[in-house]
């Protein structure tokens, strides 16, 4: 197991593989000075078509690591759905004094969004099963119309960087949800449901037409991270970031290349 790099009291970050990159690059820039250590648990990814007990495992494992190398984080993000949806309460029961923020799919600031009051929601089976989410959908009953759809494949084929079957899951995934645009009966938002998915939010967008609305939740986590956070780093220059994988460490380095501007060597995991 490898020795982490001693950054000063760091946030940490994860997910089953690179989606939650999304939720990193927001939270750099609404927090440029902090440090981030990221591990991305790929060897054993997707979380969302695991059973509900494996999540929690990795979860923990994951968890007690970054507390355990001596990296003194100040503060945990679970960037990623499934794994909040699974585990969120547990971790909080788990570790009382650590700051842990998780996400969840953005359909409050959907409803807030859509002028047709139907709105389609993309996600994993594990995400949508679980009782945080139907506790969330429930709690929401009456504001909107929620069109939910499962995503099988999804995020292992951004995972993978498999353009041509993205390509095909998002065309597939979309014309089930139905008709979308701004006429009454027609979806005119869409939730991305998982951390994986902004990264197809170009070629979705594209799919749908400008005037459909994508809504993500990595600069809500942000902002709630910034709130949650015990103090800011004591310094005007900029954060670093580790990346950390239990997967092909190249896999991570060139998401992170492409998708955060990010030239950092990744060190491999066996957790």
């Amino acid at each position: 197991m490898p020795e982490a790099t001693q950054f000063k009291h760091p946030i940490g970050v994860f997910d089953s593989g690179v989606g939650g990159l999304s939720i990193l690059k927001a939270l750099r820039a609404e927090l440029p000075h902090e440090d981030f250590v990221y591990v991305a648990d790929s060897g054993f990814a997707p979380y969302g078509e695991r059973e509900e007990a494996f999540v929690v495992d990795r979860s923990r494992v994951i968890t007690r690591y970054l507390l355990a190398q001596n990296l003194a984080i100040k503060t945990l993000v679970i960037a990623c759905n499934t794994a909040t949806a699974a585990a969120v309460h547990l971790l909080r029961q788990d570790h009382t004094q650590l700051p842990i923020i998780g996400v969840e799919p953005a359909l409050k600031p959907a409803i807030a969004l859509s002028q047709t009051h139907r709105i389609g929601v993309m996600a994993t089976r594990g995400t949508f099963n679980s009782q945080k989410f139907r506790r969330l959908l429930d709690s929401l009953a009456g504001q909107a119309e929620f069109v939910c759809q499962p995503c099988d494949g999804l995020a292992d084929s951004i995972e993978r960087d498999d353009a041509e079957k993205i390509r095909a899951l998002c065309t597939q995934y979309t014309q089930a949800l139905g008709h979308f645009g701004k006429q009454p009966g027609h979806i005119d938002t869409l939730v991305l449901g998982c951390t994986h998915y902004p990264f197809a939010s170009e070629l979705l967008q594209q799919k749908l037409g400008p005037e459909v609305r994508l809504v993500d939740n990595g600069e809500p986590v942000a902002r709630q991270t910034r709130r949650m956070l015990p103090h800011l780093a004591n310094t005007t220059a900029a954060g670093q970031c580790q990346l950390l994988t239990t997967g092909n460490p190249a896999t991570l380095q060139t998401a992170a290349r492409r998708w955060l501007g990010l030239e950092v060597a990744v060190q491999q995991l066996r957790i």
